[in-house]
């Protein structure tokens, strides 16, 4: 090696680590399995009260507002969630999120199991049991996503969102898949008690985890929310990674909210629906992979718009077909196009912002995505019931057709 390849050697850092060296590690790996056990919880809650609303009140739009409403507090609290993850303790904001998501689920499943109530009570119940956990991932949820640059450096961070996205990518197979067992051989209380077991595991975890300090606090920095959003209104490019958020949202939809009515609709009972969100899950898994080999962050956008167009896709391939093989294979390439197009939204977010704006950043990132669920849910819901699942698949799709132009448009542009 010459004198001048030795220095550049030198100079040029720590080889960035790869995915197993990632997942061992006792910070950023204690965060991601922690996750992976919550959420996958999350899922198997929201599935088992999904298929246990449905049963009781036979309104897929019921369906649709218990699920959002796990969602509100976002549209509520996540802007000053996300300032408090500028100034104060991470790790402390995580923490106080997962002991309310445990409260609402621990809370819910108590109640489901010794009430044993029916009909629109139990709806009641439910709505109330989502708010608490929406109220959780509200409080906590910006400081998750503002941490991981923390913890790894920035040629890791594109490996390291896909990893972070892997959590929800996996309880999408799985979870799905325990909550409908746990409903059919059990109740629905079984599979709710799953999602708080899941946040008590993420707490003892999270006992292990070092979350590297801030840099020090500029006292000429504004640390308002008022001034997170003037940089988001002056970065028109970043306004739009975000309204784009918004575009997966809808279409993800389906997955959750219309499963129900659209297995009912082709003769299938809760085993459909496990199948249903669990193939879209494995297509996310998939997406994963396609992630780890194409993923570099000058392909970001290009990785954007490839997801959204996979999103489309599949969406439209299970619109337009009323068998379960096209649904099941739609789902999947849907699920693929998810993942590829939401951790590339995160990345380039994240590559976008300096450091002392990511957690009020990342809260408007979040009330893209889960805030505005509820209106998601409401409208897929709505139509649901007006006409049928596959109708309101089809709006979906309208919807993220719009974005995926928009970042083909922004693609165009930034090439210029």
């Amino acid at each position: 090696m010459t004198s001048r390849a030795a220095a550049a050697d030198r100079t040029a850092g720590p080889r960035p680590r790869r995915t197993l060296q990632l997942l061992a590690d006792r910070d950023f790996g204690g965060l991601f399995w922690g996750k992976l056990v919550s959420i996958v919880g999350i899922w198997a809650f929201s599935v088992a009260t999904a298929i246990a609303v449905f049963d009781a009140t036979g309104s897929t739009l019921a369906v649709g507002v218990v699920a959002g409403a796990q969602f509100v507090p976002q549209l509520v609290l996540a802007p000053a969630s996300g300032s408090w993850a500028d100034r104060g303790d991470p790790r402390r904001q995580i923490v106080l999120g997962r002991i309310l998501c445990l409260a609402g689920t621990g809370a819910l499943a108590a109640w489901v199991h010794l009430a044993a109530p029916t009909g629109w009570t139990l709806a009641g119940g439910v709505l109330v049991g989502s708010l608490t956990v929406g109220l959780g991932f509200a409080v906590g949820g910006p400081a998750m996503q503002s941490v991981v640059p923390r913890l790894v450096t920035r040629d890791e961070l594109p490996r390291a969102m896909g990893l972070n996205t892997a959590p929800m990518t996996v309880a999408r197979v799985t979870g799905p898949v325990v909550g409908a067992a746990l409903v059919a051989a059990v109740g629905p209380a079984a599979g709710i008690g799953a999602a708080a077991l899941g946040q008590l595991v993420f707490l003892v975890l999270l006992g292990v985890v070092r979350i590297p300090a801030a840099a020090p606090r500029d006292r000429d920095t504004d640390y308002s929310i008022r001034a997170a959003w003037q940089h988001v209104r002056a970065d028109k490019g970043l306004l739009l990674l975000l309204l784009v958020v918004t575009g997966v949202t809808f279409g993800a939809e389906p997955s959750i909210t219309l499963a129900p009515a659209l297995a009912a609709d082709m003769g299938g009972g809760p085993a459909l629906v496990g199948a249903l969100t669990a193939t879209f899950g494995g297509g996310a898994a998939a997406g994963l992979l396609v992630l780890s080999w194409f993923g570099r962050p000058e392909r970001t956008v290009t990785m954007v718009a490839v997801g959204l167009g996979a999103l489309t896709g599949g969406m439209a391939l299970a619109a337009a077909l009323g068998w379960v093989a096209a649904a099941l294979t739609g789902f999947a390439i849907a699920g693929a196009g998810f993942t590829i197009g939401l951790t590339s939204l995160s990345t380039a977010v994240l590559l976008r912002v300096p450091e002392h704006l990511r957690g009020r950043v990342m809260a408007f990132w979040m009330i893209c995505f889960v805030g505005f669920r509820p209106v998601a849910s409401a409208l897929v819901g709505t139509v649901s019931d007006a006409a049928s699942a596959r109708w309101a698949i089809a709006a979906t799709v309208v919807v993220t057709a719009v974005a995926t132009a928009a970042v083909v448009r922004y693609r165009a542009l930034v090439r210029r």
